[in-house]
């Protein structure tokens, strides 16, 4: 998919392309009602709000989505960001797009002990939502790639962050549900955002060799062509553009150098039939010889994503390594648009219907819900999803030919425990192919596992635990003997959490009063008391998380009155007040650093090394201990990590005196491909805007990418945004930022 940038008219006349007039009228409705919503809003770029809804729509349109669809596109944000309700887009758009709404919005309005565990539940609501329509997931998608693509306007911290959560959630989700445009261009960004140094290195060497490439390539296509030509099959045949994580991936896990990756050269030929693929193959199979072990048959056996196609690799053109994919029409749309091509718009057919057809396609919904019941946990249950649904799989076979998907390293137990608990429960050994094999045997792709079982078998042993891969086989062998030892382990886990608190100070008797009890079960997603003490008992919880949670007040109160007390020292050692003769009125005082603080002179005041703020830098004071006060950017992380702990900050300002000539420090990093030159050129840039530069330091690595950090002297925000844009224009010069330290 094209980045683009839509406007409100480019969408609605793209969804006239494809839907009829009454449908039309109610995405513009759609828009109308986002656009009145978010009219005073602003995002982070300082662009209009209502150009991200925008954007969404347009995402969905090109998708060629339903209506419904398009228009919760437009509304997604409405009920989170705006005064709008749910109710309201029930009443004026119908259920399907409210629960669309609903399901990508946040769950902003509740209260988490931390933005990982708000952030896992965010993460599970998203994820059960799309098991009751696929289009929330949809939807999400068409957000998290228009934030990706914009995500320039955030500070670092918070690029590395989103970059990080789109490649570990949203760009496996993308791969599962088949939308391969959507995928690839996730994955390309986050990796320029979480390693900058490999993607633009890698962007470096693809573009050096573009021409001889696209030689090659026109060579190849051509020989195709002549070697298909007597199959009277008519085809498309182009070169495949190759996308910048998945190199980057072969290059990491297979540790190949970039030369060695043989699918940088690749075609793919589009055909009309099944019958036409294999034919092709035959052809390209008789003129060159195919490279062992690179042969693939997703016709056959496809994706779980639905994804279908056959992947050779044969010595092609000059005897260099040549990579062919060959699908039909209806292969290919569904590889670029998974299951967004089967809820393209089709008027006449109810949405109903086709989440049904869908629902049995993607058969790994129900491992979604299997997982969210067998996991109380938000983060325990997005740890399961990550690993399990989202990491690599095999595909194995009953003796009957039913296949099953199983996580890479799974063995005979995941497979009874996926077929069915009472099936786990009662096994007694295993065959893989014909052979008898010992539980903790790891099954390969193709593998046939027939599982052997006994009525008469005492049920399953804690010696498995050891051996399961999946979370699924794990829980239900720890269900079974939390049943039998229930009434132990709450006692257990009674006396646990008791012992651990007298061992930190407190008294048991006051803290794990039953009221305070019930509220920490509930607050762990525990229905009752007891259910939480038997999870300790068993092992399923670490008592420190529930004598954290239970001694949480009691704790705040302390930090208070710990911080209460340091705050008096300080201001005490150095705060002085003017009082106006008259007025007894607080004056504000400008300290030397050209900091203006109300109400307070004489105070020591220092601007701190970390963020190294220069004016026009939004800032916030900390007070300190017997230190006065240090001066950090609003941004800097240990601002951040003194908000979150509730520590005390007050409010600074810059003096902005025009006479003031002092130059502040800024603490530079550079990093750009390692040419002749490159350090003359930064350097040079450097002198254009400033003459003050304290240090420079430079290293390069082993791919010849070169870091170089500037400590220079900057008068104002407005001077080091001159120099930060000059440095960007260097040639070779891939990112320039400001450090914290």
């Amino acid at each position: 998919m094209a980045t683009k940038v839509w406007t409100a008219d480019d969408v609605i006349k793209k969804v006239s392309e494809y839907m009829n007039d009454e449908h039309v009228k109610q995405v513009k409705k759609a828009y109308e009602f986002a656009r009145i919503a978010h009219q005073d809003q602003k995002r982070q770029s300082g662009e209009p709000y209502i150009t991200h809804p925008i954007q969404v729509a347009g995402i969905l349109a090109d998708l060629h989505m339903d209506p419904e669809t398009v228009s919760a596109g437009f509304l997604h944000d409405v009920v989170e960001d705006t005064g709008a309700v749910l109710g309201d887009i029930r009443e004026l758009f119908g259920d399907d797009v409210a629960l669309i709404v609903d399901g990508v919005t946040k769950l902003s309005k509740i209260k988490y002990k931390s933005s990982q565990e708000r952030l896992a539940e965010n993460h599970r609501k998203l994820l059960l939502a799309m098991c009751k329509d696929i289009r929330v997931m949809i939807v999400k998608l068409a957000d998290r790639l228009h934030n990706m693509r914009t995500l320039k306007s955030l500070r670092p911290d918070k690029q590395r962050r989103i970059a990080k959560e789109t490649l570990e959630i949203y760009a496996p989700i993308a791969d599962r549900l088949g939308i391969g445009t959507i995928k690839w261009e996730l994955e390309d960004i986050s990796l320029r955002y979480l390693n900058p140094q490999q993607y633009y290195r890698i962007v470096h060497l693809m573009n050096s060799r573009r021409d001889q490439r696209v030689d090659y390539i026109k060579k190849a296509i051509s020989e195709v062509k002549s070697a298909i030509s007597d199959l009277d099959i008519k085809s498309e045949i182009y070169g495949r553009p190759k996308h910048i994580y998945s190199v980057y991936r072969k290059m990491v896990e297979k540790h190949k150098q970039f030369s060695q990756i043989y699918d940088l050269l690749a075609i793919r030929v589009i055909v009309g039939s099944i019958k036409d693929c294999y034919a092709v193959l035959g052809a390209i199979h008789s003129k060159w010889k195919p490279m062992p072990g690179r042969f693939k048959d997703y016709i056959a056996m496809p994706k779980a994503n639905m994804y279908q196609s056959l992947h050779t690799t044969v010595i092609g053109p000059e005897g260099k390594p040549l990579e062919v994919q060959i699908r039909t029409e209806e292969m290919h749309r569904v590889a670029e648009f998974g299951i967004a091509a089967h809820w393209a718009y089709k008027e006449g057919i109810r949405s109903e219907v086709k989440a049904s057809q869908d629902n049995n396609k993607l058969n790994w919904f129900k491992q979604i819900i299997e997982l969210q019941e067998d996991t109380d946990d938000a983060a325990d249950f997005m740890d399961s999803v990550k690993g399990e649904l989202f990491g690599d799989h095999v595909y194995v076979f009953t003796p009957k030919g039913d296949v099953y998907e199983l996580p890479k390293g799974a063995g005979p137990l995941d497979m009874a425990y996926m077929i069915h608990t009472e099936v786990g429960n009662h096994t007694t050994g295993a065959r893989v192919n014909g052979k008898i094999v010992p539980l903790d045997h790891q099954v390969k792709n193709g593998d046939i596992v027939d599982i052997i079982t006994s009525t008469g078998s005492a049920g399953p042993s804690r010696d498995w635990l050891p051996l399961v891969h999946t979370r699924r086989a794990r829980n239900k062998i720890k269900q079974y003997f939390r049943q039998e030892d229930r009434t132990k382990n709450i006692e257990d886990g009674r006396l646990i959490v008791t012992r651990k608190l007298r061992e930190e100070g407190f008294d048991p008797h006051i803290v794990m009063a039953p009221d305070k009890l019930e509220t920490t079960a509930t607050n762990m997603h525990y229905q009752h008391a007891e259910d939480l003490l038997a999870a300790i008992g068993f092992g399923d919880v670490q008592p420190t998380g529930v004598v954290n949670r239970l001694t949480e007040d009691v704790r705040a109160q302390q930090k208070r009155e710990r911080q209460d007390q340091a705050e008096k020292e300080v201001l005490e050692g150095h705060q002085t007040i003017t009082e106006n003769s008259e007025t007894t009125k607080k004056k504000a005082r400008k300290s030397s650093n050209g900091i203006v603080i109300e109400g307070v002179d004489n105070l020591l005041v220092r601007l701190s090394h970390c963020c190294t703020p220069v004016p026009g830098d939004q800032i916030v004071g900390y007070i300190t201990k017997g230190r006065g006060v240090s001066i950090h950017r609003v941004d800097c992380p240990n601002i951040v990590k003194a908000e979150e702990n509730g520590e005390r900050l007050i409010e600074v300002s810059w003096a902005n005196d025009p006479t003031d000539r002092t130059t502040y420090e800024a603490s530079l990093s550079v990093q750009g491909y390692n040419r002749a030159g490159l350090l003359t050129n930064i350097l040079t840039a450097v002198n254009n805007v400033t003459k003050t530069v304290s240090s420079v330091n430079g290293q390069v690595d082993h791919n010849k990418m070169a870091t170089i950090s500037l400590l220079v002297g900057i008068r104002n925000l407005e001077q080091l945004d001159r120099l930060i844009n000059a440095l960007r224009n260097v040639h070779d010069v891939y990112l320039v930022e400001r450090k914290f330290r």
